[in-house]
């Protein structure tokens, strides 16, 4: 084989610190925009979809093989509070929560990710972020206890 390939569809989600309802409507468009030109120009990253709520975000982006999952929502992170404190969109100094969680996702429901995250608003309407984070971690058999 002559060359190392990778097709891993990554699923990420996080959240503001201690989960305060910061992200508005007023900036979220910018923010979302200014989050793609990070994973492209610092991890020359595919994003294929991204939105959230008001105290959170998901992200479905096709990971580079030169850079690791931890790297790249650390940078991610990172860089868009510092943005975000940096343009004033908020009265109080802005961060995340340092935790994330990072799923591979199967080609065959890559659709149906996006549709997922292109509709965190309604879904939102009928459940809390806490409840959805909740409903990951038991649909990916995971016990963080």
């Amino acid at each position: 084989m002559s060359h190392s390939v990778t097709k891993i569809w990554i699923h990420g989600i996080f959240s503001t610190k201690n989960r305060e309802a910061l992200l508005t409507e007023k900036f979220e468009k910018v923010l979302y925009q200014h989050m793609n030109e990070i994973l492209k120009e610092k991890f020359d990253v595919t994003l294929k979809s991204i939105g959230g709520y008001k105290d959170h975000v998901h992200v479905l982006f096709l990971l580079n093989q030169n850079h690791s999952v931890k790297d790249v929502f650390h940078c991610l992170k990172g860089e868009s509070s510092h943005w975000i404190n940096q343009n004033e969109f908020l009265n109080e100094k802005f961060a995340w929560q340092t935790e994330y969680a990072a799923f591979s996702i199967s080609e065959s429901i890559l659709n149906n990710v996006i549709v997922y995250i292109e509709n965190q608003k309604n879904h939102h309407k009928q459940k809390s972020f806490s409840e959805e984070y909740d409903s990951f971690i038991k649909k990916y058999g995971l016990d963080l206890k």
